[in-house]
């Protein structure tokens, strides 16, 4: 096809040609990877096919399919056989990056109970003003983070994890120690079994180290035992993460027998189980966490942010005793160690009792909004009262971007089940609702109305 009888041709992208340097095709990567993080190319979008799109721009085939095959490794796009190419939708935009839309009912990112905050301040205020304040911004304080790893020896235990101080790491949050983990146990090309809807930093971790991530199917009871035999049978399976309480997003809570069964199969398949324990106070049911069964198989992520206050980014990470050595290796190097003041605030929110009086308080809450959203979508309503947030699937023939969008004109922000998933395609999406967002129950009630028309629509 002449260059010239592109200019009215309908493509769905065209990049600038003026914009090619040389390395053609590390280029042409660099400009897809732009559009769609920035958002001019948004998710599911379908990509000109790959001969007409170097018919378009005057190169070489082979330079496209490098330039693809480069952004199908970072997770940016991915292709279905007879189908074409597809913008992945995970990737338009992180989490993080969204604009905060005040004046919208927030029903999309977790503030878990902002509200409760006045608890924090007063006992951060305290500690400023205390005479051996300026001794918490000193850099090295090694005997301060020994009473530190006991006050979260305690702690762990009211949650059924007993463990030794020398296994316990503090980090500057889940992320943190998250990022630990791919720098030290991990490396690029690995593949970690996961659920297919999961934690959206996960995933966006596992891409920036090159981590090939495994969906695993799941139902209301979390990732199904069946499928994970069959994927380890299929793929060589390094690791496998899991949010056994309350997983981001889809809330499922794995029962007892789950949890028996996974552990089995992680230990015959010789996986290293990654357990996210963030959302553990809302374990009504005080089930065992999986460490507890197999401890030579887990690193344990205790998450803090969620249970307490979300600016206290500390995480209690409990690892097997043939990690300590390399993993503090790596901790001393880039420096994962939470803030002394915030580690000295949540100590003393522990040792007070603060912690679990606000935890109490939280769960209490969660009780009012989740039998508000019971009034709304009964059908839809996690058995765990506790829980922060709800899942309510879509019908059948709607995009879950699509009803972002519609919502967010009614005045309400919400996230879409495409956000969470790992893979390419999901046959029914889903709105992730954090219940636990809204100032007030009021508000919480008018984002709901309005959810519950759109879904009827």
């Amino acid at each position: 096809m002449p260059v010239n009888s592109f200019d009215n041709y309908p493509m769905t992208w065209k990049p600038d040609k003026q914009l090619l340097t040389p390395f053609l095709y590390a280029s042409l990567a660099e400009l897809l990877e732009k559009d769609i993080i920035e958002g001019r190319l948004i998710a599911e979008t379908k990509l000109p096919p790959q001969r007409e799109l170097a018919d378009f721009l005057d190169i070489n085939l082979s330079t496209v399919t490098r330039a693809f095959k480069l952004c199908e490794q970072k997770g940016l796009i991915y292709a279905i056989i007879g189908k074409g190419t597809f913008v992945s939708p995970n990737r338009v935009k992180p989490l993080a990056a969204l604009q905060k839309n005040e004046p919208l009912i927030p029903l999309g990112n977790l503030r878990p109970y902002y509200q409760l905050n006045y608890i924090v301040s007063d006992i951060s205020r305290r500690i400023l003003q205390s005479q051996s304040v300026d001794k918490l911004f000193e850099f090295d304080r090694k005997n301060d983070l020994n009473e530190h790893k006991a006050v979260a020896q305690q702690w762990l235990k009211k949650f059924q994890v007993d463990t030794s101080k020398e296994n316990i790491f503090l980090t500057e949050g889940t992320q943190n120690a998250l990022v630990l983990l791919f720098l030290t146990v991990f490396k690029a090309g690995d593949k970690i079994a996961t659920d297919m809807f999961t934690y959206t930093n996960f995933i966006a971790l596992a891409q920036q180290f090159k981590i090939e991530l495994i969906p695993i199917l799941s139902d209301h009871n979390g990732i199904i035992p069946e499928d994970l035999e069959k994927k380890c049978r299929q793929q060589m399976i390094k690791g496998i993460y899991l949010v056994p309480t309350s997983n981001n997003p889809t809330g499922a809570t794995m029962l007892l027998e789950r949890r028996q069964q996974l552990s089995s199969l992680i230990n015959k398949n010789h996986l290293l189980l990654i357990e996210d324990d963030t959302y553990a106070f809302t374990n009504y049911e005080k089930l065992p966490a999986l460490v507890t069964m197999i401890p030579k198989q887990t690193i344990y992520i205790h998450g803090l942010s969620k249970a307490l206050f979300a600016g206290l980014r500390v995480a209690y990470m409990v690892v097997p005793d043939y990690l300590i050595h390399e993993i503090n290796l790596t901790a001393d190097v880039i420096n994962t160690h939470p803030l002394l003041l915030n580690t000295k605030i949540t100590s003393h929110l522990i040792s007070s009792g603060q912690a679990n009086s606000t935890i109490t308080q939280k769960n209490q809450l969660s009780q009012q909004r989740n039998a508000l959203y019971n009034h709304y979508f009964p059908e839809t309503t996690s058995t765990n009262s506790y829980s922060l947030f709800q899942w309510l699937p879509l019908p059948k023939n709607r995009s879950g971007y699509q009803f972002e969008s519609l919502a967010k004109e009614k005045g309400v922000e919400v996230l879409c089940a495409e956000r969470f998933l790992v893979g390419g395609l999901t046959e029914q999406s889903a709105l992730r609702i954090a219940t636990c967002s809204p100032n007030t129950l009021d508000e919480l009630d008018r984002g709901l109305k309005i959810l519950k028309s759109l879904v009827e629509k």
